[in-house]
């Protein structure tokens, strides 16, 4: 049984090619875009009487260091479709809201929050960034 012996070049280039690959591989990482992370939750009762108050709270952040945030919480009920209740305050960090009212009749209320970010408190054209799931009030 005789063995073939690799030669000096043929090992170079294989080894040249590997190197090239994972140099390659390191700059497409490097120039890959970075996402930022961020969440907005909301919380309300399932159920509420008529007349009652409803209170819903909402919590959002954002690890884009760049914006002010704003957090909204918008209501759709009785065909109405979403308009804002109530807003925060422009904050740097974590934002948070909530939300009072009473409904004067029976039927479903829908609420979500909605996360916004501005380049000043006094921003026109606020950058939406994140709407939190829908929650369904049952109003009996």
């Amino acid at each position: 049984m005789t063995r073939t012996k690799t030669t000096g070049l043929t090992a170079r280039v294989g080894r040249a090619a590997v190197i090239g690959a994972l140099g390659l591989a390191s700059v497409a990482l490097a120039t890959a875009p970075a996402f930022a992370k961020g969440s907005v939750e909301i919380t309300a009762p399932k159920t509420a009487q008529v007349g009652r108050t409803i209170t819903v709270t909402a919590h959002g952040d954002d690890d884009n260091a760049g914006f002010l945030h704003q957090l909204c919480v918008e209501e759709n009920g009785f065909g109405e479709g979403w308009h804002q209740e109530t807003c925060s305050t422009p904050t740097v960090g974590d934002a948070k809201v909530t939300a009072a009212g009473a409904s004067a009749r029976r039927g479903d209320l829908r609420f979500r929050a909605v996360l916004y970010g501005l380049t000043s408190k006094h921003d026109q054209k606020p950058v939406h960034q994140h709407t939190s799931a829908v929650v369904t009030v049952h109003v009996r």
